[in-house]
């Protein structure tokens, strides 16, 4: 130890006293900036740019488009019309029953997500043993590779004769089938990133709760998960966003009806099915139906980003800073 701690010294005497490149020979003058430093810094930077671009290029499409769609429909009609009709005669193009739709897929989605997701994470962070984890975590993560249109197929094919069981007037295309199974997809997002921040607690802080000799239960309901409050609401506001964006599953198992209705056992249609619904067809390019496309798309924009934004600020409130 001692001979370590003489060889650092003499090296710390000849970087002050001689010239830094001669000491560190294998850095150049700016050790911190050796050519492969910089080659992964630039390299980063502009991955990183890359995708700030690709962010703006798609705002500016959904934008440029948009406003050609605004400038021969009212805004007022649109974002207070109850009534979607785009091919219809006479046209309507009030997007309430879109808006509608994609709401009661969301809420009732993480409804089922954000309590299951929960208590998945605490149990794979403070109940499984070790073999445990290592068969659940996969078994998750799979759960959230399954790709959505196989959700969709899910819910024709089981949750939706299941449905019919106990509720007999439902229509083969409803929201409550395609409700529970983006519920089912979300699950391992919300268990991912809330399993991260529960992590992210510090054991001392933890143990100071067994010290005071309070039990597990206590220790997870009234320390761990309070303390992890910010991570975990994040996750699910973050849940939230992706269930509004939700496109396949819903377009399966929820129909294409745009209805301003509260009613799970209706047919109904979402933004994001409205979309798959017109981007399949034959609607003329340039014609104000093609146009509606991207005005519901930069609605979902706006949306999607505001949950995203909102996220970002309860991290920051509630984050807890650990020394």
């Amino acid at each position: 130890m001692e001979t370590l701690q003489q060889e650092q010294k003499r090296i710390l005497t000849r970087a002050i006293t001689e010239s830094r490149e001669n000491v560190f020979s294998r850095y150049g003058k700016t050790p911190s900036f050796s050519l492969t430093e910089r080659l992964l810094k630039y390299t980063l930077t502009f991955f990183g740019w890359l995708t700030v671009v690709i962010t703006l290029l798609i705002a500016y499409i959904l934008i440029q488009d948009g406003v050609l769609f605004f400038s021969k429909v009212s805004p007022v009609d649109y974002f207070f019309g109850r009534e979607w009709a785009p091919f219809g005669q006479p046209k309507k193009f009030g997007v309430l029953p879109l808006v509608n739709g994609t709401l009661m897929i969301a809420i009732g989605s993480i409804v089922i997500a954000a309590p299951l997701g929960l208590l998945t994470a605490v149990f794979l962070t403070q109940y499984a043993t070790r073999q445990v984890r290592e068969v659940t975590i996969p078994l998750i993560e799979i759960l959230g590779g399954i790709p959505t249109v196989v959700y969709g197929y899910f819910a024709l094919d089981v949750i939706t004769p299941l449905l019919k069981k106990v509720f007999p007037e439902i229509e083969i295309f409803n929201a409550l089938s395609a409700t529970i199974v983006v519920g089912i997809s979300l699950i391992p997002l919300v268990a991912s990133l809330s399993a991260d921040s529960i992590r992210a607690v510090p054991k001392s802080i933890q143990m100071g709760g067994y010290a005071l000799g309070l039990t597990k239960f206590h220790v997870v309901t009234r320390i761990i998960v309070p303390a992890a409050f910010s991570g975990i609401v994040a996750s699910v506001i973050l849940a939230f966003a992706r269930a509004i964006g939700e496109t396949m599953a819903v377009t399966l198992a929820a129909g294409a009806s745009p209805k301003l209705t509260l009613n799970y056992l209706e047919s109904i249609q979402t933004m994001t099915a409205f979309i798959v619904q017109i981007s399949l067809g034959d609607t003329p390019y340039g014609s104000i139906e093609y146009y509606t496309i991207y005005a519901v798309g930069l609605h979902l924009f706006l949306i999607t980003l505001a949950f995203n934004w909102l996220a970002l600020q309860l991290v920051r409130k509630y984050r807890e800073v650990y020394r």
